[in-house]
């Protein structure tokens, strides 16, 4: 099984890859994503480290002035037609050295820091002259992550609590997820924006899979909002219908200040390495006071424009594992939570955990983040669980996510219940993932555990 799906896994990746950048799907996802690229890399290392490095790299060179890294950059070899909302409909210049037709103005979880450290471990199996060209690329990665991170600890601070807001659904990665209904209830739904703009990918997925079109004419919605005050984030709050701190993003940038602390103690800068750590344990305590809740025992999303926690049960509470320094309690309460009925981890369901509830009355098994299971976001909380000490459960659930990929191939998703794939297939993430999870057994370099 190992030897089949790892050369399936590089087949992927291989097909995949646009000169200077992978694409996450070659019909669906056309571009170059922001997380999806810090997933890829991760799995690249393995089998071509230069093209993991060319990957970050391409993505960076896109960042803007303001130190956002977007969470499309356009490929100019795709046309207008072949993708929606494309760069004509953002009307953001081409930032940067890339040569691009521009970017968006949103942005995505900033996990590039960890990927960047995960390649950079990774070059020591390469030989010498891979770990000299790592350290270059530490080198020049480094202030763009730090950038990136002062981008959303600054600018995206909107609730004052020294957590990250993102200001649309699609900044999360879970695009639909029913972590952020209550806040969407408030968006207009416009749904004749959907006459103006043509839905392109329901011309090549299924649309029981996807967003529903009410969902998509809020997406729109929002992203014209913003796109009018030039993507400002000066004074939104009192001008944008969505603002929300999500756990898994924040968990994610908690992480990324602990591997900006490894990666500037590699560089020789003792005292930034110092100040990340810091600034980490600083996001974990926003986390714990603002997006838990003691009732469930689980986090939520928070709603920055009326305080209100979601009560919505979704994988995104799961993830402040990730964190080092999380509280005991709290450890306990997401253990308590995974291993329940509504999530149920490897060892009673043998599937990877869903991205919603299963005993929820609106659990979709087939509708992208309402249910259906995601290789990422298992394999973030595996790292979590690595992260506490918890081996026994974190090799299960590797051993889960291996299975599902090796009998159903590389999809973006699956069915929660039979495993089917769902979505987009020779989906690149899932591929890289697979080829972590097939050689990658250890604990995180700075686990609680080690």
């Amino acid at each position: 099984m190992s030897a089949e799906l790892w050369n399936s896994a590089a087949g992927v990746l291989e097909t995949n890859w646009s000169g200077d950048h992978m694409v996450p799907s070659r019909r669906l996802y056309p571009h170059q994503w922001s997380w999806d690229t810090a997933f890829i890399a991760i799995g690249l290392a393995y089998v071509n480290p230069t093209r993991a490095w060319r990957d970050l790299r391409s993505l960076f060179e896109a960042q803007w002035p303001d130190g956002r890294v977007p969470h499309i950059v356009f490929d100019p070899a795709t046309a207008e037609a072949d993708y929606f909302p494309g760069p004509a409909f953002w009307g953001v210049p081409a930032y940067g050295s890339r040569p691009a037709h521009g970017s968006t103005g949103l942005v995505q979880p900033p996990l590039h820091a960890v990927a960047a450290w995960k390649v950079y471990r990774r070059a020591a199996a390469h030989g010498a002259a891979c770990v000299q060209q790592a350290h270059a690329e530490l080198q020049w990665l480094y202030p763009r992550l730090v950038a990136q991170q002062e981008y959303l600890t600054t600018h995206r601070n909107l609730g004052g609590s020294g957590l990250a807001s993102i200001v649309h659904p699609w900044e999360s990665g879970l695009d639909n997820s029913p972590a952020w209904d209550a806040a969407m209830a408030a968006v207009p739904a416009d749904l004749s924006l959907l006459t103006t703009y043509h839905r392109r990918d329901l011309d090549v997925a299924d649309a029981a899979h996807r967003p529903t079109d009410l969902d998509y004419a809020r997406y729109v919605g929002l992203v014209l909002d913003y796109r009018a005050g030039d993507y400002s984030d000066t004074g939104l709050l009192s001008r944008h219908a969505f603002a929300v701190e999500c756990p898994s993003f924040n968990a994610i940038l908690g992480a990324a200040e602990l591997a900006l602390a490894q990666i500037a103690g590699v560089l020789g800068h003792t005292a930034e390495a110092v100040a990340h750590r810091e600034r980490a344990h600083r996001i974990t305590r926003a986390i714990v006071d603002n997006l838990w809740d003691p009732r469930t025992r689980i986090f939520h999303a928070r709603d920055v424009r009326t305080g209100t926690l979601s009560p919505a049960r979704c994988v995104s509470g799961l993830l402040p594992l990730l964190l080092p320094d999380l509280p005991a309690d709290q450890v306990d309460g997401i253990l308590a939570e995974a291993r329940s009925e509504r999530f149920g981890l490897p060892l009673s369901t043998t599937l990877p955990v869903p991205s919603y509830d299963r005993t929820a009355a609106d659990f979709d098994t087939e509708r992208y983040w309402r249910g259906p299971v995601w290789i990422n976001m298992n394999w973030l909380l595996r790292r979590g669980l690595l992260m506490h000490g918890l081996r026994d459960e974190a090799e299960e659930l590797r051993a889960a996510m291996v299975r599902l990929v090796h009998r159903n191939g590389h999809f973006e998703y699956f069915h929660p219940t039979t495993g089917e794939g769902l979505g987009a297939p020779t989906f690149s993430w899932t591929a890289a993932l697979a080829l972590d999870l097939l050689a990658d057994r250890s604990v995180p370099a700075y686990a609680k555990a080690a």
